[in-house]
């Protein structure tokens, strides 16, 4: 990731034969869609092959979550990225659990503290995972791969 453009860190490469346009906005997470709407024009990138990576409070932390689509759950990144979108929806998601703050702590200060290192190490263990889960995805769409992936990550942390 070497340039700036839109408002966001870019970087071109593939993942196995299929070209790849990664983007991470520099600005407000809240203003997101201000670097995706204007990076998926400028590269006429059809929605279905956006994919948004974004945490989830309403997911545990280091639970992982693939959808071909969806609303914006409340989430402000991606009600500016449906917005920058036209309005539509219809584009993936990959989210990162959070989890939801502890008690009656405020959400905002939540979000900007760091994980603890029981929580770093169940994030990093969950971004691991999500490479694979996010090649299968590139290499052969929401097929019974993602839909296991999917299943097992809800039930990652229950025992049975």
């Amino acid at each position: 990731m070497n340039t700036i453009q839109s408002k966001a860190l870019v970087g071109i490469g593939s993942i196995g034969e299929v070209p790849v346009l990664i983007a991470k906005p520099q600005g407000y997470m809240n203003f997101s869609g201000e670097s995706v709407g204007p990076l998926a024009a400028y590269y006429q990138v059809p929605l279905r092959h956006i994919l948004l990576v974004y945490d989830e409070m309403s997911l545990p932390n280091g639970v992982l979550r693939l959808q071909p689509r969806g609303g914006h759950g409340y989430h402000n990144g991606m009600k500016s990225v449906i917005e920058h979108l036209d309005g539509r929806r219809e584009f993936p998601r990959f989210c990162i659990g959070i989890g939801d703050p502890p008690g009656t702590m405020d959400m905002k200060a939540f979000l900007l503290q760091k994980f603890s290192d029981t929580e770093r190490k169940e994030i990093d263990k969950a971004l691991e995972q999500g490479v694979d889960a996010v090649r299968s995805l590139i290499s052969f769409g929401f097929n019974d791969r993602i839909t296991r992936f999917n299943l097992g990550q809800k039930y990652k942390y229950n025992k049975v």
